[in-house]
């Protein structure tokens, strides 16, 4: 049987292939407080862009365009990408001064708006312009570009830089340089989303081509990828595939709900030439304050450069953490040990108003509890402390709940 109804009936050992890594991703998935840092570890540094035309291409089979994205081995390329998140969180408004008056005033100079792991959440919501560039595996530099102010992250051999010109802040660390075969010419772009998407085709996922498109001035192949249970949020996975190269130019996921994409990322202009040198040099400016980080956190590989790396269960998550069901109605499940999450009543004021906004009061053989929800990942936090978290209904995780008492 095949692993996944395409169009081309594709192999177990394909299939097999695909998902091999798709426990891996629960662990990223913890509500409520962390959502848009789990939102920004998912899209990472995501390119992104719109399409236009349909180019006549010879014909391909949904097996054959998986084996090219597969093949692709882009090691040099610079470009400017876009990519567009609506998960579908209320307005902060007044939540965000509440904050920042708790935390202090912001831009005071301490260094700590040059962290990427801080800086590239705001890539979890609304329109983003980015530059990028990449030269083999040890050259990667990604810039976001904002009003009069851009944040860059580079990678040079050795070197991880950050830096925020808004804030004249520098965040430094140290990478080993890799030492084996390298097939990521960036990381976090449309072709990691894409083999990530893959990874949970089994026979629940229905992959097949639906036409081409023109991607950044680029013929392309369109591999759609549709969960087929009812249980998901993921209403299904568009990925425009270079033609020639193979490398993922666009993503696009819509949920099930309908409406505009959660997701929509790729270049709105991409070159394969090998950038200049000098594109990954960077000397911290005068009068900048150079934050150190920690080298034992730093990314080992240029694959990991830039982006989150969820750990196994047991493997450094959530302790005790369990995964319910598998493909895309998997559920991650773990038990924080305290007393759910207080309501907005408790807490009061603009973050109590928030609190509200986010959640859903629910009940069942488990007792009662909270569901934290958006566009795509809603969690379930129990009154004694459990946490359901995946990318399905609220129905789904209620279900699950029930079912573990």
């Amino acid at each position: 049987m095949a692993p996944y109804e395409s169009d081309d009936n594709a192999t177990a050992a394909d299939a097999e292939e695909l998902r091999s890594a798709r426990r891996r991703k629960a662990a990223r998935y913890v509500m409520p407080a962390t959502v848009v840092g789990i939102a920004a570890a998912t899209i990472g540094l995501v390119p992104a862009l719109a399409d236009s035309g349909d180019p006549d291409l010879p014909k391909i089979s949904a097996q054959e365009l998986i084996e090219k994205i597969a093949a692709s081995d882009v090691q040099q390329l610079s470009g400017t990408v876009k990519i567009t998140t609506d998960l579908g969180l209320p307005d902060l408004g007044g939540l965000e001064s509440s904050l920042g008056s708790a935390a202090g005033p912001s831009g005071s100079g301490d260094g700590s708006s040059a962290d990427p792991s801080t800086k590239l959440t705001e890539l979890a919501s609304g329109t983003h312009t980015l530059r990028v560039a990449a030269d083999g595996e040890n050259r990667q530099k990604v810039s976001l570009l904002e009003n009069a102010a851009e944040y860059s992250l580079i990678h040079n051999g050795k070197d991880v830089w950050g830096y925020d010109s808004k804030s004249n802040s520098v965040f430094h660390t140290t990478a080993s340089e890799s030492d084996g075969k390298q097939k990521e010419e960036l990381p976090a772009t449309p072709k990691d989303l894409a083999e990530e998407a893959l990874k949970a085709a089994d026979k629940t996922t229905s992959v097949t081509v639906d036409g081409t498109a023109q991607v950044a001035g680029r013929d392309a192949y369109r591999l759609v990828i549709k969960p087929k249970d009812e249980g998901s949020t993921v209403g299904q996975i568009t990925v425009a595939v270079d033609s020639k190269t193979g490398l993922p130019l666009k993503f696009t996921l819509t949920p099930a709900s309908g409406g505009s994409a959660v997701v929509d990322a790729g270049f709105t202009q991409v070159s394969f030439a090998k950038p200049a040198a000098s594109t990954f040099d960077f000397t911290p400016p005068k009068g900048a304050k150079v934050e150190e980080g920690d080298a034992a956190k730093a990314p080992e590989r240029s694959e990991d450069f830039g982006k989150g790396s969820a750990p196994e269960p047991g493997k450094g998550g959530p302790e005790g953490l369990n995964v319910i069901g598998d493909g895309w109605d998997s559920i991650a499940t773990f038990d924080t040990g305290g007393q759910g999450v207080p309501s907005g009543s408790e807490v009061g004021g603009d973050v109590g108003g928030f609190l509200d906004s986010l959640g859903d009061k629910v009940s069942g053989t488990f007792g009662e509890g909270t569901v934290f929800k958006t566009r795509l990942i809603n969690a379930l936090i129990t009154d004694d402390g459990k946490v359901y978290v995946g990318a399905v209904t609220k129905d789904a995780l209620v279900k699950a709940a029930d079912a573990a008492k």
